[in-house]
C-alpha cells in the first residue's frame, strides 16, 4: 500500500475506535476522511486522462452516513473520450488494499440516468448522488437528470416502490416487534426512510414532518454504528448474543431498553410510512379519477363512521363529544372493510371523545369484540389506535408489555404484537367455540402477565378478570377469561412435557378445565397462541399431541372412562416377543412435516434409552419427540426425527450401530463429544441448563425435567448419566421447540416406585454433570 493509503487506514481505524465521538459525528467524518482520500487518488491521475470525468458517491457514502462496515458506495462517471480503466484502477485498486467493501460502477451519464429509470434500486442510491472529485458540472447534470426523470416517472415508480416496501415487510417482518430486528431491512427500519426520501423527491406526496421521525433515524443509525463496531464488521440484525454489548457501547443497562428505544423508532418510521403511502395511493387515485371525470362519494359504514376517498372518517353528522364508544366503533369498521382510520380522525376522536364509563356499555364491548374479530385487518388499525394513544386509554396494562422483548426460541414478535397476532388467528377459529367474543378477548389479554413480576400465566389471571369486569363482563364470563389466561399454557405443556400414559397426566387437565365448553375455548387459545407465535411453536407433531389430548380430555368430560394405556401395535408386539433387538423406519408421510419414525425393540437394560439416542445422534437424527413401553423382558422405543442431512434414516445401518454400541464395542460417548465441540464452537447459547424436579405431576414416579440448548448427543448423555444404579427410566417425553431441548424423565427404583429423597439428589446432580459441557459460552 501507498504511504496515503496507509494514513487513511491509520486515521479510519483511529476515528472508528473513538469513543467521544458520536454516531453522527463519525459518520461525517469518515465521510469527509474518505471524500478527501478518494479526491487524493483521483488527482494523481494524470490530467489529460481524467478530464472530463467525475467521481460521485451515492447511496449512505452520498448521504455522508458512512458507518464503520459500510461499503464504499462509488461511480465513476465518465466520457465517451479515452479509456477509463486507468482512472478506474488508479482510484478503486487502493480502497481494495485497504480492505474496505467497495460497491462501484463505470458509466456515462446517459447510461447512468437510464439505469436510473429502470432500475429502482439503483434510482434510489443515485437521488442522493454527491459530488467528490472530477468535473463537478457533470456530476450536477447526473443529479438533475436523475431526479427529474424520478419526478415525471413518479406515477410508475411509485406504486412499484411501494409493493417492493411491502414484499420487504412480509419477508423481514416489522422492526418495532421483532427481538433480533433487521436496523435496515425491516418493516420501520432504515431502508423505509430512504423510501420515504423518495417519495418527497417525486412531488407526488410529502413525508409526514414531524420530528419523531428524524430523531428515530437517527437512533437507528446510532444503533447500527454500535453494532458495527460491537462486531467489528458490517451487520444489521441486532441478535441476542450482541444486544447486551450494543447496549453498554451506548450507555443503557441491558438489552430490554435497547430493544425498547429500536422499538419505538421502528414504530415512528412505520407509522410514517403508512400515512405517507396511503397519500401517494389517493393522490395517484385522484389523478385517475379526474381523467375519468369520476367524483368521489362518501360510503356509510357505522353509526358516525364514514368511508372516503380510501380512509375511515367521521361522518358530517358525527358528535364526537357526546360519544364515547365512537373511536371502538370506528376502529371495528375499519378492520373490518379491511382499512385505517385517518390521522386527522384519530387525533379527533382522541382529543373530543369522553372516557369510557366503568364498566363499559354493551355496545363498546360488541365494537372491540368486532374488532378482535376483523382478522389481519386488526394489526394496521390497532398500530394505528397506538399511535394515537388510544389502545393504552382503554387498556392501562398494555403500557408494561408495549414493546416487551421475549427471549425464547418459539416467538418471533414483542409481547404486544404476538397479542395483537393471536387475536387475528383466533378470528379464525370462532365458529369452533360457542363463546367466540371469549376467545376473541382471552388471544388479546392472555400475555398481559409478562408485564408484572412472576409467573405470567398465573399473574395475568387477576389482570384479566378486572380487565373483564371493567369492559362489562358479567362476573362469570370475568372468572372465564381469567382461567383461561391462568390455563393457556396448560395444553401444550402437558400434551409435549408430560407421559400421556400416566393417569395423572390426563387428570391433571380433566380438573383444570372442568367443562367441555371450556376444553374448546382453551384448545382453540392454544392453537391460535401458538401459531402466532411463529412456525417452531404449532409443528404438525405439537398440533397432534394437542389435538390427542384435547379429544381424550372430552372423552372423559363426556362421561366416558379413562382411555386405556397406550398399547403396542401387533408388529411391536410380536418384535419383543422375539426378544432381540429390531429397528423399523417409517419414512415421513406428508403431514408429518419430515419427520421419520424409528421403532427400537431391545431387551431390557438400564442403558438402553441412552445409547439409541446416542445411536440417532451419530446418525445426525434431530429427536423430536420419544416415547417408552415395557413388554415382557423387551423395551419398545418409538422416536419421532428429522434428518439434518438428506436421505433419512437408514434402516440397516442404524441396526448396525446399535448393536454394536449395546455390545460395548462403538464408543458413542467419544464420537458425540467431539461433534458436540464442533457444534459449540459454532452456536452461542444464551442461558445455562437447567434441571428442575416436578412435583405433584405423577403419584408413581420421579419426575425430572431438564432444558438446555439442544446440542448433539445432549440426551444420550442425559440419559446415560441418569440410568444408575437403583434408577430406572421407565418412560421419557423428549421435546425440543426450536433450538430448546426440553426432555422429561419418569424414574422410579428397582421395584417400580418413585425415588427416595437420597437418589432424587443423586439424579439431580448426575444430570448437572451431564449438562455441564453445555454451560460453555452460556451468560
Amino acid at each position: 500500500m501507498s504511504t496515503a493509503t496507509d494514513r487513511f487506514v491509520a486515521l479510519r481505524r483511529a476515528i472508528v475506535d473513538d469513543d467521544r465521538l458520536g454516531a453522527a459525528q463519525r459518520a461525517q467524518t469518515l465521510s469527509e476522511l474518505a471524500d478527501g482520500w478518494l479526491a487524493r487518488l483521483f488527482a494523481d491521475v494524470p490530467a489529460t486522462t481524467r478530464r472530463g470525468y467525475a467521481l460521485v458517491a451515492v447511496g449512505g457514502y452520498g448521504r455522508r452516513e458512512l458507518l464503520p462496515g459500510s461499503d464504499l458506495d462509488v461511480l465513476l462517471l465518465v466520457t465517451s473520450r479515452g479509456d477509463p480503466g486507468a482512472v478506474a484502477d488508479a482510484v478503486f485498486y487502493p480502497v481494495w488494499d485497504a480492505g474496505l467493501a467497495l460497491d462501484h460502477s463505470v458509466r456515462t451519464l446517459g447510461q447512468a440516468v437510464d439505469v436510473a429509470a429502470s432500475d429502482l434500486k439503483a434510482a434510489l442510491g443515485l437521488i442522493d448522488a454527491r459530488h467528490v472529485a472530477g468535473d463537478e458540472a457533470l456530476t450536477e447534470k447526473l443529479r438533475a437528470d436523475v431526479r427529474d426523470g424520478w419526478r415525471k416517472q413518479a406515477a410508475a415508480r411509485l406504486p412499484e416502490l411501494a409493493a417492493m416496501c411491502r414484499d420487504r415487510a412480509a419477508g423481514v417482518g416489522e422492526l418495532a416487534h421483532l427481538l433480533e430486528p433487521d436496523l435496515v431491512q425491516a418493516y420501520g427500519g432504515l431502508r423505509d426512510t430512504l423510501a420515504l426520501r423518495a417519495v418527497t423527491a417525486s412531488w407526488i406526496a410529502d413525508r409526514p414532518r414531524t420530528p419523531e421521525v428524524d430523531l428515530a433515524r437517527r437512533w437507528l443509525l446510532t444503533v447500527r454504528d454500535a453494532l458495527h463496531r460491537t462486531t467489528g464488521r458490517r451487520q444489521d440484525r441486532l441478535l441476542f448474543e450482541n444486544q447486551d454489548d450494543v447496549a453498554a457501547k451506548l450507555g443503557l443497562l441491558d438489552a430490554d431498553p435497547l430493544l425498547r428505544r429500536v422499538a419505538e423508532a421502528g414504530r415512528s418510521i412505520a407509522y410514517a410510512s403508512d400515512v405517507t403511502w396511503r397519500d401517494v395511493e389517493r393522490t395517484l387515485a385522484g389523478r385517475r379519477r379526474r381523467g375519468r371525470r369520476q367524483q368521489l362519494v362518501r360510503r356509510p359504514l357505522a353509526g358516525g363512521v364514514d368511508e372516503y376517498d380510501g380512509e375511515v372518517v367521521l361522518a358530517r353528522d358525527a358528535e364526537p363529544a357526546r360519544d364515547a364508544v365512537l373511536p371502538l366503533r370506528a376502529a371495528a369498521a375499519a378492520a373490518q372493510a379491511g382499512l385505517v382510520p385517518s390521522p386527522q380522525t384519530l387525533a379527533r376522536l382522541a382529543a373530543e371523545c369522553p372516557p369510557l364509563p366503568e364498566p363499559w356499555p354493551t355496545s363498546g364491548l360488541d365494537a372491540l369484540v368486532s374488532l378482535l374479530g376483523a382478522g389481519p385487518g386488526i394489526v394496521p388499525v390497532w398500530d394505528a389506535l397506538e399511535a394515537a394513544g388510544l389502545v393504552v386509554r382503554w387498556f392501562p396494562e398494555w403500557e408494561r408489555i408495549r414493546y416487551r422483548a421475549t427471549r425464547t426460541p418459539v416467538h418471533r414478535h414483542t409481547v404486544d404484537r404476538h397479542l395483537v397476532e393471536t387475536a387475528a388467528v383466533a378470528s379464525r377459529l370462532t365458529r369452533r367455540v360457542a363463546r367466540p367474543d371469549l376467545l376473541l378477548l382471552a388471544a388479546l389479554v392472555h400475555d398481559l402477565g409478562k408485564g408484572v413480576p412472576g409467573n405470567h400465566s398465573e399473574a395475568g389471571e387477576p389482570i384479566a378478570v378486572a380487565l373483564g369486569r371493567r369492559l362489562g363482563l358479567t362476573e362469570d364470563d370475568a372468572s372465564t377469561l381469567g382461567r383461561l389466561v391462568r390455563h393457556h399454557l396448560l395444553l401444550p405443556e402437558t400434551a409435549t412435557r408430560r407421559d400421556p400414559d400416566d393417569p395423572a397426566t390426563l387428570a391433571t387437565v380433566v380438573d383444570a378445565v372442568g367443562t367441555r365448553e371450556f376444553l374448546e375455548l382453551l384448545a382453540c387459545l392454544t392453537e391460535a397462541d401458538a401459531t402466532a407465535a411463529g412456525p417452531i411453536a404449532w409443528t404438525p407433531l405439537r398440533s397432534r399431541l394437542v389435538g390427542d389430548l384435547v379429544e381424550r380430555t372430552g372423552l372423559v368430560l363426556a362421561g366416558a372412562a379413562p382411555p386405556e394405556p397406550a398399547r403396542l401395535t401387533a408388529e411391536q408386539a410380536t418384535l419383543a416377543a422375539a426378544g432381540t433387538l429390531a429397528v423399523r423406519v417409517t419414512p415421513p408421510d406428508g403431514d408429518a412435516a419430515g419427520l421419520a419414525t424409528v421403532t427400537v425393540v431391545a431387551p431390557r437394560g438400564p442403558r438402553v434409552l441412552g445409547v439409541v439416542a446416542g445411536v440417532l445422534a451419530l446418525h445426525r437424527l434431530d429427536v423430536r419427540s420419544a416415547s417408552a413401553y415395557t413388554a415382557g423382558d423387551a423395551v419398545v422405543l418409538v422416536w419421532q426425527v428429522v434428518a439434518r442431512r438428506g436421505g433419512g434414516p437408514d434402516e440397516v445401518r442404524l441396526r448396525e450401530d446399535a448393536a454394536r454400541a449395546l455390545g460395548g464395542s462403538l464408543d458413542l460417548g467419544e464420537r458425540l463429544a467431539a461433534r458436540a465441540a464442533e457444534w459449540r464452537g459454532r452456536v452461542i447459547a444464551h442461558a445455562r441448563p437447567r434441571v428442575e424436579l416436578l412435583r405433584d405431576v405423577s403419584a408413581d414416579a420421579t419426575v425430572l425435567e431438564i432444558r438446555a440448548h439442544d446440542e448433539p448427543g445432549l440426551l444420550h448423555r442425559v440419559a446415560t448419566a441418569l440410568s444408575g444404579p437403583g434408577v430406572v427410566i421407565r418412560s421419557a417425553v423428549v421435546g425440543t421447540l426450536g433450538s430448546e431441548a426440553i426432555d422429561v424423565f419418569y424414574l422410579v427404583d428397582g421395584a417400580g416406585a418413585p425415588l427416595s429423597a437420597a437418589a432424587e439428589e443423586t439424579a439431580v446432580d448426575a444430570a448437572r454433570a451431564a449438562l455441564a459441557g453445555a454451560d460453555d459460552g452460556a451468560p
